[in-house]
């Protein structure tokens, strides 16, 4: 696996490649969930790239970015065992050259608005600038990205159709612990206690899915989910259950073609979120 810290290094090499490049960006401390973007890069006949960049303008807390884990050597290991063919680790002026702004100015309708949105001031749009700039980067035929971020995923998919871009976005379905928490870069964060707890909240969905399933207004499914939540020992911040295009709320089952479940609860300290699609 090559290791590359410039654009033009990254650029000079990716040029001379003749096989489709398949992206995974990520702000690294890996786990499971992030080598499988990888793998399936793979096993679609691409060249696997990842990059590991810690975003600052996508942490509305500050104290949040300070607290992110940052641990590149273990991170470049485990890319290695997925057989990634390159990682870029750009410093920051790398990826934001001084007197550039690189900003961009997207309508996204709702899709940044709600849930996170509501939650995460500014977020997506640091996030949408960053996903921008790294296609504009690596320009890679297919980005592969995680279902645990569904808004993000979404988020992403309306802005390569705004901006017009060659790439193919590719979902890659949460890969879970053995007793359903989602992976995340954040439960290693989680007190025994709440690691204990958090398992709830897959379970919550699941629940969902089977109530509108048998007819229960989403309305109604998302209260008692919230109620579930808290009662748990867990703090949701939201339960929502919405339309997986428009992330509008829906009201029956029947109503539509694409439903996801998604939820944000803080375990003690930790804010964890996940989802699953419920038709």
């Amino acid at each position: 696996m090559l290791i590359f810290k410039k654009v033009a290094d990254l650029r000079q090499w990716l040029d001379q490649q003749t096989i489709p490049v398949g992206f995974a960006p990520t702000m690294g401390a890996l786990h499971d969930g992030h080598l499988e973007l990888i793998r399936m890069a793979k096993r679609e006949g691409c060249l696997a790239v990842a990059s590991i960049f810690i975003n600052p303008t996508q942490f509305n807390d500050p104290k949040d970015l300070e607290k992110y884990p940052r641990t590149a050597e273990k991170d470049a290991a485990m890319l290695l065992t997925a057989d990634c063919d390159a990682l870029f680790i750009p410093p920051v002026e790398e990826v934001y050259p001084p007197g550039k702004d690189l900003t961009i100015e997207l309508d996204f309708k709702q899709l940044d608005k709600v849930m996170e949105g509501e939650f995460r001031p500014g977020h997506f749009k640091g996030m949408a600038t960053v996903v921008n700039r790294l296609l504009d980067i690596v320009r890679p035929q297919r980005l592969y990205m995680g279902q645990k971020d569904f808004q993000q995923l979404s988020i992403v998919r309306d802005m390569i159709r705004q901006l017009g871009l060659s790439v193919e976005l590719v979902m890659c379905p949460t890969v879970r612990e053995s007793d359903g928490l989602a992976m995340s870069s954040r439960n290693v964060r989680l007190s025994p206690e709440m690691r204990a707890l958090a398992p709830l909240i897959h379970q919550t969905l699941q629940w969902a899915k089977t109530a509108m399933e048998k007819g229960k207004p989403a309305a109604e499914t998302q209260t008692e989910a919230l109620e579930k939540l808290a009662l748990s020992g867990l703090r949701p911040e939201y339960f929502e259950i919405v339309d997986g295009t428009s992330l509008l709320n829906v009201g029956k089952s029947s109503d539509n073609d694409f439903i996801v479940a998604c939820t944000a609860a803080f375990a003690g300290e930790v804010r964890l979120i996940d989802n699953l699609v419920l038709k």
